[in-house]
């Protein structure tokens, strides 16, 4: 089965914030940790592993900063017309 392309990462704001949630996008990486797939946004700082159940959880983040079982929605394959530079249609980083 083909992994998921790309996801919509919810993070949430600041406790008693009122304010919505930051929303990132990651791509597929062809990497794995513990058995899981990672998604890279694209900077290449924004590092997530992703659970079959769509439970994301942050790689290399600073301790207490970290935010676990974030909430993780596939989305649909980008249009070719809409990949940015430097990025194949397919989702997966160049080189």
């Amino acid at each position: 089965m083909e992994p998921v392309q790309r996801y919509a990462i919810s993070l949430p704001g600041p406790v008693g914030g009122h304010r919505p949630a930051t929303v990132v996008v990651v791509h597929w990486t062809p990497r794995t940790l513990g058995g899981k797939a990672v998604y890279v946004d694209d900077s290449g700082g924004f590092q997530v592993s992703i659970d079959a159940g769509g439970v994301a959880s942050l790689l290399d983040a600073d301790e207490g900063h970290q935010h676990q079982c974030l909430h993780a929605v596939p989305l649909p394959r980008a249009r070719a017309s809409a990949v940015p530079s430097g990025r194949e249609a397919w989702g997966g980083p160049i080189g």
